[in-house]
């Protein structure tokens, strides 16, 4: 028999056989990744996998994750869209504008977006938001994903341009994409006091933990944006 712990909005700690963390699937029937599907008294949850999913390790490692089922979420590197289906899962009466670079990822992305009503895919650079600036509306929330050396001034451009008044920012910082000489936690020093002091807005962080060991050499990083 499965039971169902709820951890937050819309995330949740399914068992069977052993304790797994998991999303409502809004597409029920259809896996994305290869994950589980699990019923429980007629709900069907789909399976997290946090080794593949930055935002599911936070959620592992304690964070607060500030997603309603009615949040705007502006997500930066959604690559073919692993975790932007459990965002949309939680989001489920929101939205979920899904920023993504490489075409070819994109055409995987779009096969899965074209099933949920909840996703807008944007084929662009997230250093370079002036160019989705018509499509993207207010968010409540950015996530960030992105293998680039100016992680922090992306996330801050995006902000500066998208993010509701007292959102919230959640970004994964990976130290080798930034600086491959430096150690990781001279990076992660160095990228956390950018957002606190060298861009606009200025971020408050509220939570910054290392994703061991489901992602080496990342940081989580929870922020809010300064009123």
């Amino acid at each position: 028999m499965s039971e169902v712990r709820k951890l937050s909005d819309g995330i949740f700690e399914v068992t069977k056989d052993k304790k797994q963390l998991a999303t409502k699937n809004l597409d029920p029937g259809k896996t994305v990744y290869g994950e589980k599907l699990i019923p429980v008294e007629g709900i069907e949850y789909r399976t997290w996998d946090p080794r593949r999913s930055k935002l599911g390790a936070m959620v592992l490692k304690k964070f607060n994750i500030p997603l309603k089922e009615d949040s705007k979420v502006l997500y930066l590197g959604a690559a073919s869209g692993t975790t932007v289906s459990h965002v949309s899962d939680i989001v489920s009466e929101g939205a979920v504008y899904a920023v993504e670079f490489a075409p070819r990822s994109m055409r995987d992305f779009i096969k899965l977006a074209s099933r949920r009503k909840n996703i807008i895919t944007i084929l662009a650079d997230a250093g370079k938001p002036d160019r989705y600036a018509h499509i993207v509306e207010p968010v409540d929330l950015i996530f960030q994903d992105v293998a680039q050396p100016n992680q922090a001034e992306i996330a801050a451009r995006n902000a500066a341009r998208f993010l509701n008044k007292g959102g919230y920012l959640m970004l994964s910082i990976k130290a080798r994409s930034i600086d491959t000489t430096a150690s990781p936690k001279e990076v992660f020093t160095e990228e956390v006091k950018k957002l606190e002091l060298a861009f606009e807005p200025r971020f408050e962080i509220l939570t910054a933990r290392d994703l061991m060991p489901y992602h080496e050499d990342h940081l989580g990083v929870l922020a809010k944006l300064k009123e």
